[in-house]
């Protein structure tokens, strides 16, 4: 196997787990807030508890693969770089979100298995999804010009002295 296939298995199976323990960060503030904090309100046990427990897992995702998974990939740390890779990855976690359900509905309107099945079929291509945008858009590699002078055709760059 090549050096980047390597590198790509090593990075998923770090993101896999980093989704692990967001699904646990998930699940535990779901049933904290459904049964504990809004239990005695329709919109705060179904709408507003999974919108908490989703943003927790998000933000916990985040900070692992920042800190962790993709750690090298980040050139320039900083509030602004951590926040601006944040809204990335959150915006991509919400269209996986979004993704997950309409494949999750699509599985149950095409097979009729048990809803439980469905999310799990629609969590692993969601999964990938999701993988696949940190990877490509959010963390993405930057590519390193041999002569900083010079831009990506070869032409001097605007802020170099020529």
């Amino acid at each position: 196997m090549s050096s980047r296939l390597i590198d790509l298995f090593k990075r998923f199976i770090g993101y896999v787990s980093v989704s692990l323990i967001g699904t646990a960060v998930d699940t535990a503030v779901l049933w904290v807030c459904s049964h504990l904090l809004f239990s005695g309100s329709y919109f705060g046990r179904n709408i507003l508890s999974p919108t908490i427990s989703f943003e927790c897992a998000v933000f916990v995702n985040f900070c692992s693969c920042y800190f962790f998974v993709w750690k090298d990939r980040i050139s320039q740390r900083g509030t602004r770089s951590f926040f601006r890779h944040y809204a990335g990855y959150n915006a991509s976690c919400t269209g996986a979100f979004l993704l997950k359900m309409g494949l999750l509905q699509l599985v149950l309107w095409i097979t009729g298995l048990d809803v439980v099945w469905c999310n799990l079929i629609a969590l692993c291509f969601s999964g990938l999804f999701n993988f696949t945008m940190s990877d490509r858009v959010i963390f993405k590699k930057k590519k390193i010009f041999p002569d900083a002078s010079l831009d990506r055709t070869g032409n001097p760059a605007a802020d170099s002295e020529t």
